[in-house]
């Protein structure tokens, strides 16, 4: 078992790619890997046969436990797994190689590969719904999400029994909760934000942003465009040139060093099945609208279809939350580490705007700023926050 991310200490082993005895190429995909915020494929380095597989689908592994046996073209599996035996004892016959097969999860036997999408598989644990028993929908029978949807809300089918669901229903209280377990995301998120809440010194800068003119210019340049630009797509462009026009909070703390970025790592959070992710548009401020806006329609169609490289959301410099599609008018967000600050946006509305002494009506954005307090002092974030507003309310200057 590959370690994916940095710091993964396990992987869920989605699917087998590779039936045993199949022949594939360097660099075919043997199998789906999942980690905490994606699923990842797992590539062979060198061309060969797939021997015998020690893990089966579903199963949790630790980085670095052995998987499977792979073979070269002609070689004998005996002679391979004996091999993966005799590490540390050297004359190991096949049936003592040192490797613990996992028991099948509980439910019925399974021979071969199960024809599920991984979207239908994590669905289908986070659900709590035994999957072997569903009957597909999609191409060939193949199990798809809606076959997982359709079979948890179905209201007539007791779910089933699952490993570590905690029973809390209680006979004749068909309204009582039922527990379902956490999935690896939502335990990651869990636990990044408790740490960030308990030692990460927030503080809250807020500001109302004239955005008329931003909007004008949005609707100038989608009128005949096929791909319409976002709003999220001028705040990440905005963002990043506010970060290289105030380098000093462009910055991530660490116990020994203040760590400046070379460039704008913008990354957007994602609101996916499972949980918030945050996709990252790497040196944005080298990017054209067009380009952002590519990449990120990329980042979160996959984020959301759990397709994430792990490089793909590690790390960054600065998050955008934007709820204002919600209609949320205004909130705070936690600061997701290593990083220094997180901008909440909300949405836009109309408002009494008073201008050269005139009272006018206009559209304002409510923004609250979220600063790590170690790395950004509030007369820098404030610096920042103006620098934003600036190009914010006079578009023009974000795009050149």
């Amino acid at each position: 078992m590959p370690e994916i991310a940095a710091n993964e200490t396990q992987g869920t082993l989605v699917a087998w790619t590779v039936k045993p005895g199949e022949s594939f190429a360097a660099g075919a995909c043997l199998a789906e890997i999942e980690t905490d915020k994606a699923t990842v494929e797992l590539p062979a380095e060198e061309p060969g046969v797939m021997g015998e597989q020690l893990v089966a689908p579903g199963q949790d592994v630790l980085v670095s436990t052995p998987i499977c046996v792979l073979l070269a073209e002609g070689e004998e599996a005996v002679a391979a797994v004996a091999l993966a035996g005799a590490n540390g004892a050297s004359a190991a016959p096949p049936a003592a190689v040192p490797v613990a097969r996992p028991s099948a999860p509980a439910g019925p036997a399974r021979s071969g590969r199960l024809f599920s999408s991984p979207l239908a598989r994590r669905y289908a644990r986070e659900l709590g719904v035994d999957i072997a028993g569903l009957a597909g929908r999609g191409p060939n029978g193949r199990i798809v999400r809606r076959d997982v949807e359709a079979a948890a809300q179905a209201p007539a089918v007791a779910p089933p029994a699952r490993a570590g669901m905690m029973a809390v229903a209680a006979a004749g209280a068909p309204d009582a909760p039922v527990a379902i377990p956490h999935s690896r995301l939502r335990q990651t998120i869990a636990r990044r934000l408790s740490e960030s809440t308990a030692t990460v010194p927030h503080f809250y800068l807020s500001a109302d942003l004239q955005v008329d003119r931003l909007l004008e210019l949005r609707r100038e340049i989608n009128e005949g465009r096929a791909e319409k630009i976002s709003m999220t797509d001028f705040l990440v462009r905005a963002v990043a040139v506010a970060l290289m026009e105030v380098p000093d909070t462009n910055v991530s703390w660490t116990a020994d060093a203040m760590l400046h970025h070379a460039h704008a790592d913008v990354a957007v959070a994602v609101a996916t099945q499972g949980g918030l992710v945050t996709p990252i548009v790497r040196a944005a401020e080298t990017k054209t609208l067009s380009a952002v806006n590519a990449e990120l329609a990329d980042l979160v169609a996959r984020a959301r279809s759990g397709r994430l490289h792990p490089r793909e959301y590690e790390g960054g410099s600065f998050t955008i939350s934007n709820l204002g599609m919600y209609g949320v008018q205004g909130f705070s967000a936690i600061i997701n580490p290593p990083q220094s600050a997180i901008l909440a946006v909300g949405a836009a509305r109309r408002a009494p705007v008073v201008k050269d002494d005139v009272l006018t009506v206009g559209t304002l954005m409510h923004c609250t700023l979220s600063v790590d307090h170690r790395a950004i002092d509030g007369a820098l974030a404030a610096q920042w926050l103006a620098a934003f507003q600036q190009l914010v309310e006079r578009p023009a200057g974000a795009l050149v």
